[in-house]
């Protein structure tokens, strides 16, 4: 079987004009009825999707189901299982820590209006709501043009077209899961206040890029540990890549500024190194940010949804 981007769920670049995100925590109270109702959810997704499509075109929604380890092994113990899959544990370094988040499912949902996100996670919910609690639910919006909140262009270096295909979707290493993908999602709150205060060259030499034209500083205009050197992984002299989705959050009224970050990627442990060495090495933008959640889930090539729809994997 070859890898085909058309049976991937939607990890590639599109991170949407609005988008919501949620971490789900199965109640675990009863099994049959928990895995009757996944498998009726593994059903009526793409549906659900192409109804909305329908619905609101031009608009096109994209949306990705995901399942962590602790999921996996609870609901198919049987079945075997993506060979990188684990449950996040989290980082600690000296300064910094990355927590892990205990969650079961993952739903990412992005349209270009605010009302269709929600129609299509309302309906989602109608059928998990009895079975599931929420651990997290983040809306997110698109900040002027595509950059972070914290004013910088986001997303400069994100693999495109074929190179995304490469290193999103898992491939042959992995036959049984393949067109599948990993996604780790993060949720950081900055200390916007702070970073503003800082002057514009400062924050160029922390980030490693212009502000304003997006232009990448030299090796000797930036600071030792900017964030686009700490956050790579270049094992072995080789630049590995993942394909992020990072979008802006924020409660302005309380003080609520943030970036949810979303990573998709064919191997976990390309993320799991950039993770690590920001949080071991002392990623400047660490100093203005803080992790807040973070776990890793598996998304299953639609191919494999149509199995655990079928009750094949339980």
């Amino acid at each position: 079987m070859e890898v085909n981007a058309n049976l991937a769920q939607d990890v590639f670049k599109d991170a949407g004009e609005s988008v919501i995100f949620l971490m789900l925590s199965l109640k675990r109270e009863d099994i049959e009825k928990e895995r009757e109702i996944i498998a009726d959810m593994a059903d009526r997704i793409a549906a659900i999707q192409r109804s909305m499509n329908i619905r609101v075109a031009p608009e096109t929604v994209k949306m990705t189901l995901g399942f962590s380890n602790r999921a996996w092994e609870y609901l198919f113990p049987g079945a075997k299982k993506p060979k990188e899959l684990e449950d996040f544990a989290g980082v600690n370094g000296e300064h910094h820590t990355a927590p892990a988040t205990p969650a079961d499912l993952f739903l990412h949902v992005r349209a270009a209006q605010a009302a269709t996100s929600y129609l299509v996670v309302d309906q989602i919910m109608g059928f998990l709501r009895p079975i599931v609690d929420v651990v997290d639910e983040t809306h997110g919006f698109h900040y002027h043009e595509g950059r972070a909140i914290i004013d910088f262009i986001d997303g400069t270096e994100n693999p495109v077209g074929a190179e995304a295909q490469e290193w999103a979707i898992i491939g042959a290493e992995d036959p049984d899961f393949i067109n599948g993908s990993y996604a780790f999602a993060q949720k950081y709150v900055h200390d916007l206040d702070a970073w503003r205060a800082l002057p514009t060259e400062v924050q160029e030499k922390y980030i490693g890029r212009r502000k304003y034209s997006d232009l990448e500083l030299s090796d000797e205009e930036k600071d030792p540990r900017a964030h686009n050197i700490i956050s790579q992984d270049n094992r072995d002299g080789e630049e590995h890549k993942i394909v992020r989705m990072n979008v802006v959050f924020a409660n302005p009224g309380e003080g609520v500024r943030g970036t949810y970050f979303i990573g998709y990627a064919r191997h976990w442990d390309v993320t799991r190194q950039m993770v690590t060495n920001m949080f071991t090495q002392d990623d400047r933008l660490l100093e203005y940010s803080t992790a807040e959640k973070g776990q890793l889930f598996f998304i299953p090539s639609k191919e494999l949804l149509g199995c655990i729809a079928e009750g094949e994997l339980f």
